[in-house]
Formats: structure tokens, C-alpha cells, sequence
């Protein structure tokens, strides 16, 4: 069985990823794949996150391995579970099922995944493969360096930026 994901992001209304991954596959494979497609580093920290259908974080799944959680017990939400642990199928049950792929935890920044459908494995295709790709991936460590539309007074303030004064200027006259 075969899962198609679409991938959103709120950085770029263009962006979309139609990702198809067997249902089998670990979520940190899962990661390594995207991450692969985007062009991203995927050593960098992240966070898949099970979430409800307002994307509210309910359960988390960690790239790295707390040694918190026993892998036997996915359904308490309080502690995280490595990602190496867990298979999709395991956590995605039903169409319209949710992730976020949190992909810059400092920041908040994540990507939006939703089950559209589950088809058979078609053998004349090698999975996971990407179905359909649309805009250029937001930049994965400065989100500044995404607004491409800023207002007259954001591009001025960037040119002031790092004016830190001069010591010379007496205000006394």
C-alpha cells in the first residue's frame, strides 16, 4: 500500500509537494526523503508531530532518540517517540490524517502533510518517489530570507539594520 501526502508550507502559497511513500516506512526515512527533495540538511533537528484537523501539535516523534519512551506506547502524548521507532501506517490510519514536519524548532517554522489517498503499490513505480512539485522550498535556517514582498519601510529598516550609532555625535549643543 502506497500513501499520497500533500505538503504545504505558510511561507509560499506556491510551495506544494505530492509525496507517494510506502505505508511501511518509518518516519525518519520519511524525513530523510523530504529532506532530500528539498534540499535540506537532514542532520539538522526536527519534529514530526501527529496533529488534529485545526493542525494543533497532539503527539510528537523526534529525530533523535530521548530514550523517554517505550516504542510500545504510541498512544500517550506527553512523551515524544523517536522517529526510527514509528511507521507511518502505524500513525496515519484514515484519509485527511495530519502531520507537521517541524523543521525549524526554533523558529516554529513546519511544513503541513495530509493523507489525500492510499492506492495499491503499482510495480512499474519505485517508491517513495515525489508525484508533483510546485515552487521553490522555503529556506530551511532564516525564514527572513523567504518574505520576498516587503513593505518600503521593512527594506529601508534593513539598510539600518545594524547602524549601531556614532560615538562622535555630541547631543548637547
Amino acid at each position: 500500500m502506497v500513501f499520497n501526502f500533500r505538503m504545504l508550507s505558510d511561507e509560499d502559497d506556491n510551495f506544494i509537494r505530492d509525496y507517494e511513500v510506502p505505508y511501511d516506512m518509518t518516519l525518519k526515512d520519511f524525513h530523510r526523503f523530504i529532506c532530500d527533495d528539498l534540499q535540506y540538511d537532514a542532520a539538522e533537528m526536527a519534529s514530526f508531530f501527529k496533529s488534529d484537523k485545526s493542525w494543533q501539535k497532539l503527539k510528537e516523534f523526534t529525530l533523535v532518540d530521548m530514550g523517554l519512551h517505550p516504542q510500545d506506547d504510541l498512544d500517550d502524548d506527553l512523551m515524544p517517540v523517536a522517529m526510527e521507532q514509528v511507521l507511518l501506517g502505524q500513525i496515519i490510519r484514515k484519509e485527511h490524517d495530519r502531520l507537521l514536519l517541524v523543521y525549524d524548532l526554533f523558529e516554529d517554522r513546519a511544513f503541513f502533510i495530509e493523507l489525500m489517498a492510499t492506492r495499491k503499490t503499482n510495480p512499474d513505480m519505485e517508491y517513495p518517489r515525489v508525484a508533483f512539485a510546485n515552487g521553490e522550498a522555503p529556506n530551511q535556517f532564516d525564514a527572513e530570507k523567504n518574505v520576498e514582498n516587503k513593505s518600503i519601510f521593512e527594506e529601508a529598516m534593513d539598510d539600518w539594520g545594524n547602524y549601531e550609532g556614532d560615538d562622535n555625535y555630541d547631543d548637547e549643543y
